[in-house]
């Protein structure tokens, strides 16, 4: 018998990033896979030398599963791919296709859409970063009008990843002309693990308000 699944986040955070702190993403594949897991805290503020052992620049999340400890979002999703078939195929093609769109996402786009939506935030909204992101968008959209899923043709933990990138220009309006990128997020985000995963996020840390108070 293994034990379950430990996934750490941060005890609290303020308003702003409620449902998007990146443990969302780990909640979800796990919900995805039916995995057994429980859900640690290490401290938002007076973060220790304990946190910086396991995540050497101080973020969250990260997991331990019987023994490996690992961090980084997009590493975590690829370990329980390869624990669930829900998550990533296990065919070497449709393998293949899962780990290319999951480093796509983070290394194409998110390394965009992140550094504009900081400067948005800091009152710049016209901060020079939109035309290299609507290059991507532009690329990404064309992909997505012959296919419904990025990899194997099906949901996959790439999914869950280039969705969850996608959710904040697309709240933000930078999806504005991008009808199938629209559709695409809507579509992966429509999924009940998807929901339970925000829904929980955001019960943990009205409970650390509580608690606070």
């Amino acid at each position: 018998m293994t034990d379950p699944i430990i996934l750490t986040t941060y005890d609290w955070v303020p308003e702003g990033p409620r449902g998007h702190v990146r443990d969302v993403r780990i909640r979800w594949a796990l919900e995805e896979a039916g995995l057994d897991y429980e859900v640690a805290t290490t401290p938002f503020y007076d973060r220790g030398a304990t946190h910086f052992q396991r995540q050497p620049f101080g973020q969250v999340p990260f997991l331990e599963d019987n023994g490996v400890k690992l961090f980084e979002s997009g590493a975590i999703l690829l370990h329980l791919g390869r624990k669930s078939e829900k998550l990533m195929p296990r065919d070497a093609q449709g393998e293949a296709e899962t780990l290319e769109w999951v480093v796509a996402s983070l290394n194409s786009m998110e390394m965009v859409t992140v550094p504009w939506w900081f400067l948005r935030v800091s009152g710049d909204p016209d901060n020079g970063l939109a035309g290299w992101m609507n290059q991507r968008f532009e690329k990404l959209e064309s992909v997505l009008a012959e296919r419904d899923w990025l990899a194997a043709s099906r949901f996959t933990v790439a999914d869950i990843m280039m969705a969850d990138v996608l959710r904040i220009p697309m709240k933000l309006g930078a999806l504005d002309d991008f009808p199938k990128q629209r559709a695409y997020v809507e579509r992966v985000t429509a999924r009940p693990a998807f929901k339970k995963a925000v829904e929980d996020q955001l019960a943990h840390f009205a409970s650390a308000d509580r608690a606070r108070a």
